[in-house]
C-alpha cells in the first residue's frame, strides 16, 4: 500500500462526489496531507495511516484484489496442511488402482487384489502408514469423486462455520441470561454463572435444560471468539489497554540521548533509616530516566510529602546527564498526585515555572498506560535484582512479605536477626548503595543500541554549558533554620561559616541529600549569604590515641580557631581604639562637670600562708582543674612543682593550653611559687 493516497481515490471510497468535504476536512487538520501537482492545478494526497479505520480496510481489499495470484472471487478455502497431504494420498492411492486394473481382465478383480495388497502395508507402505486401511466402498467412493471433481474433491470435507458461529442447544433468551452472568464484573465462575442461569430458567418454566457441558463448551467458545468483550466486561478497562488493546511501537533511533527523560515515582520496599526522625519508614524513589538510553540518570528519595523532590530529582538528572532535556514525559498529574501526595495541588506546586524557565516541555502520559512509560519497566528490574537484596526488605505487599516477617516463622525469624542484625541503612548509605547497583545495570547491553553499554549510549550524548546556580535555586529542598553557637544545626550535624558568628537569626538553607557535606544559606528575603560546611568531628585523645591524620585535623581546628579569633579582634579594635577619648563639647559652651567618684578600692585579700594553702586545697576532678588552680595560688611545695613540670610536659597540655598567649610567660619565684608576669 502507498503511503499517500489521492484524495479523489478516497472520495470514491466514500461514495462522495466531489472532493470539497475532503479539501475541508484536511484544512481543519483532520488528515495529514501533502499537495501535489495535477493536470490544471494543485491537489492533496493524505497519508494513508491517518485515514479512517475502514477506509484502509477498504484500501487493503482492494490491493488484495489486484495482486492476488487467483482472482479474488474464485479463491478456494483455506485448508489445513494435513488435509492437504490428505488429499494427494487418496489421489495416489487411485492411481495406483488404476495401474493395477490394466493387469486384470474386471475391474471386481483388480479392485479386490488391489485392496488386499494395499492393507497388507507391503503396498504403498508410505501412505498406508500415514491414510490407514479402507474398505471396499470407501476406495469405490474416492474413484468416483477423483473423476467428478479432481483433487479437490477428494479434501476432507468439514462443516465450518463462520468466525464466532457455534452450533448449539442453546436458544438466545438461554444465552442472553448466561452471559448476563458470565460477563458480570464480579466474574462469576462459569460453574456459579451455569448455576443461577439455570436456577432461572427453572423458574420461568423450561423443563428440557441443557446440560452444565452445553453450558460450558458455549462458555469456552464465547471467550476464544470474543476475547475482547470478555476483558472489557469482566476486568475493566484498563485490563483492556493492557491485555487487548495494540500498543504504538515507537522509534527510539529518531530520539537522541538527553533529548527525552520519563519520571515516575517508585514507593521503596525496604525501610530506611528517616533522617528527620531517626525512625524506620519505606520512602518514596523519584527518578528520571533517559528514554535513549534506559539509563536513570537522577532520582530524589521522599520522606514524606514534598514535591521539592520531584525538582531535586530533576536537578540532580541535569547535572549527572549534563544536558538540559528537551521533554520531560511524567506521569499524569492526578494519577500521580493520587498515588504519592494527598493535600498538594499540582496546578500550584511551580512545576510549570520549573520547565518554562529551562525550556523543557512537559507531556502527561495517558492515565493507567504503564506501557508508554518505560520507567515501570526500569522499577521492575531494581525491584528485583536491587531491592530483595536489602537486609530490611519487607516485600511488596502483605501477601509477598518475605518468610521471617509471617506470623509463627521462628526459625526464619531468629536465622534473620542472627545474619542481618536488624540493620537499617541510613539514606546516605541507600544512596551509596543504589548508585552502586546502578553502575552494574548500566554496564548491561542498551535496549534501543544493542551493541554498545547503557554507560556507552549515555555517555554519548554531547554535554552543555549547566549553570549550576540556576539549578540550586530552582530545584534544591529549602528549610528554615536558626543559627545559634554551633552555626546552622541540620540532621544532627553542624553547619558553620565564618560569616554565620555575627548572626543570630532564622534564615533559610537549601540542601542535597546527595551531598550534605554543606548547605546553601539565604537570608528570609531570599538573599545568599554564604555556604555553610559540615564539621568535621576529630579524635577526642588525637595526640594520644589518633593517626599522624587525626592530630593535623586538631591542629588544624586548634589554628582555625585563632584565626576566626584574631579576625575578630582586630574588627574589635577598630571601634575602639586605644588613644583617650577626648572630651564632648555641649551647645552654647555649656560643660557638664561630672563628679568625680572615689572608686571603692577592693581591698586586696590576705595571701594564705604555707598551712593555710595546705587547708584549702581542693578535690580536682581532672588534670586541667588542678593545674588552673595551681596557676592561680602557686606551688607551695616541692610535690606541687614536681608534678606542674610534669604536667607542662603532658600532650593534655600541648592540646590545650600550647598555644594560649597567658601561658607564654610562666616563671617560678624564688620561693618556688608559680606565678604569672
Amino acid at each position: 500500500m502507498d503511503d499517500y493516497i489521492s484524495i479523489n481515490k478516497i472520495a470514491e471510497l466514500k461514495g462522495l462526489k466531489s472532493t470539497r468535504a475532503i479539501r475541508l476536512a484536511i484544512n481543519q487538520g483532520k488528515y495529514i496531507a501533502r499537495e501535489v501537482e495535477v493536470r490544471g492545478g494543485k491537489s492533496y494526497e493524505i497519508l494513508y495511516s491517518s485515514l479512517e479505520l475502514e477506509i484502509q480496510d477498504r484500501l487493503d481489499e482492494e490491493e488484495l484484489k489486484t495482486t492476488a495470484i487467483v482472482p479474488f472471487e474464485n479463491k478456494v478455502n483455506f485448508v489445513s496442511e494435513n488435509a492437504r497431504l490428505t488429499a494427494l494420498a487418496r489421489v495416489d492411492i487411485v492411481t495406483a488402482l488404476y495401474n493395477i486394473r490394466k493387469k486384470y481382465p474386471t475391474k471386481k478383480e483388480a479392485d479386490s487384489v488391489f485392496l488386499d495388497l494395499y492393507n497388507s502395508g507391503m503396498y504403498l507402505p508410505q501412505i498406508y502408514k500415514f491414510v490407514g486401511s479402507i474398505s471396499i466402498g470407501t476406495l469405490h467412493r474416492w474413484v468416483k469423486t477423483f473423476e467428478n471433481y479432481g483433487t479437490d474433491g477428494l479434501l476432507q470435507k468439514r462443516k465450518t462455520n463462520q468466525q464466532g458461529e457455534y452450533n448449539t442447544i442453546l436458544n438466545e433468551e438461554m444465552k442472553q441470561i448466561f452471559l448476563k452472568y458470565l460477563l458480570h464484573p464480579n466474574k462469576f465462575s462459569i460453574g456459579k454463572a451455569i448455576n443461577l442461569t439455570k436456577h432461572i430458567l427453572e423458574k420461568r418454566g423450561y423443563e428440557n435444560i441443557p446440560c452444565n457441558l452445553t453450558f460450558r463448551r458455549f462458555a469456552e467458545n464465547f471467550k476464544k471468539n470474543n476475547y475482547s468483550k470478555w476483558i472489557l466486561f469482566r476486568e475493566g478497562e484498563k485490563a483492556y489497554h493492557d491485555k487487548i488493546e495494540p500498543y504504538i511501537e515507537r522509534d527510539i533511533s529518531k530520539i537522541e540521548v538527553g533529548d527525552v527523560l520519563i519520571a515516575d515515582g517508585h514507593v521503596l520496599n525496604f525501610q530506611i533509616i528517616n533522617p528527620f526522625t531517626g525512625k524506620p519508614t519505606r520512602a518514596t524513589l523519584v527518578g528520571f530516566l533517559d528514554w535513549k538510553s534506559t539509563a536513570l540518570v537522577g532520582y530524589e528519595i521522599m520522606m514524606s510529602e514534598n514535591t521539592q523532590c520531584i525538582a531535586s530529582a530533576l536537578r540532580n538528572s541535569i547535572l549527572n546527564l549534563g544536558v538540559v532535556p528537551k521533554v520531560v514525559y511524567q506521569d499524569n498529574g492526578k494519577a500521580f498526585k493520587a498515588k504519592y501526595f494527598q493535600n498538594i495541588d499540582f496546578d500550584e506546586a511551580g512545576f510549570n515555572g520549573i520547565y518554562a524557565k529551562l525550556g523543557i516541555k512537559s507531556v502527561f502520559a495517558k492515565p493507567y498506560n504503564a506501557r508508554a512509560k518505560v520507567i515501570e519497566r526500569f522499577f521492575l528490574e531494581f525491584q528485583e535484582e536491587f531491592e530483595k537484596m536489602m537486609t530490611s526488605y519487607i516485600g511488596t505487599s502483605i501477601e509477598n512479605k518475605p518468610a521471617w516477617m509471617k506470623r509463627g516463622e521462628k526459625l526464619h525469624r531468629d536465622m534473620h536477626n542472627k545474619l542481618t542484625k536488624n540493620y537499617i541503612p541510613t539514606i546516605q548509605e541507600t544512596i551509596k548503595f543504589i548508585d552502586c547497583w546502578l553502575d552494574y545495570h548500566n554496564s548491561k547491553p542498551c535496549p534501543n543500541a544493542p551493541q554498545i553499554s547503557i554507560k556507552q549510549c549515555l555517555n554519548s550524548v554531547q554535554k552543555q554549558e549547566i549553570d549550576k546556580n540556576i539549578l540550586n535555586d530552582l530545584m534544591m529542598k529549602t528549610e528554615a533554620r536558626t543559627i545559634n553557637k554551633h552555626g546552622i544545626t541540620f540532621l544532627g550535624m553542624h553547619y558553620r561559616s565564618d560569616y554565620l558568628l555575627d548572626l543570630r537569626e532564622k534564615v533559610f538553607i537549601k540542601y542535597s541529600l546527595f551531598d550534605l557535606s554543606k548547605v546553601l544559606v539565604y537570608s528570609i528575603k531570599g538573599e545568599f549569604l554564604c555556604i555553610a560546611r559540615q564539621v568535621e568531628k576529630v579524635h577526642p585523645m588525637a595526640n594520644h590515641l589518633g593517626t599522624v591524620k587525626d592530630m593535623e585535623q586538631f591542629k588544624q581546628q586548634i589554628q582555625k580557631q585563632q584565626r576566626r579569633f584574631k579576625r575578630v579582634k582586630k574588627e574589635f579594635l577598630k571601634y575602639f581604639p586605644k588613644e583617650k577619648a577626648e572630651a564632648i563639647e555641649i551647645e552654647q559652651g555649656e560643660v557638664i562637670e561630672i563628679e568625680k567618684f572615689e572608686q571603692t578600692k577592693t581591698p586586696l585579700k590576705r595571701k594564705l600562708n604555707f598551712r593555710e594553702q595546705q587547708m584549702n586545697i581542693p578535690v580536682f576532678n581532672a588534670d586541667y582543674e588542678k593545674y588552673e588552680w595551681l596557676m592561680k595560688y602557686g606551688c607551695t611545695n616541692p610535690e606541687q612543682r614536681k608534678w606542674l613540670e610534669g604536667y607542662l610536659n603532658s600532650d593534655e597540655y600541648t592540646n590545650l593550653y600550647a598555644d594560649c598567649e597567658h601561658n607564654e610567660k610562666n616563671v617560678f619565684d624564688q620561693e618556688g611559687v608559680y606565678k604569672n608576669e
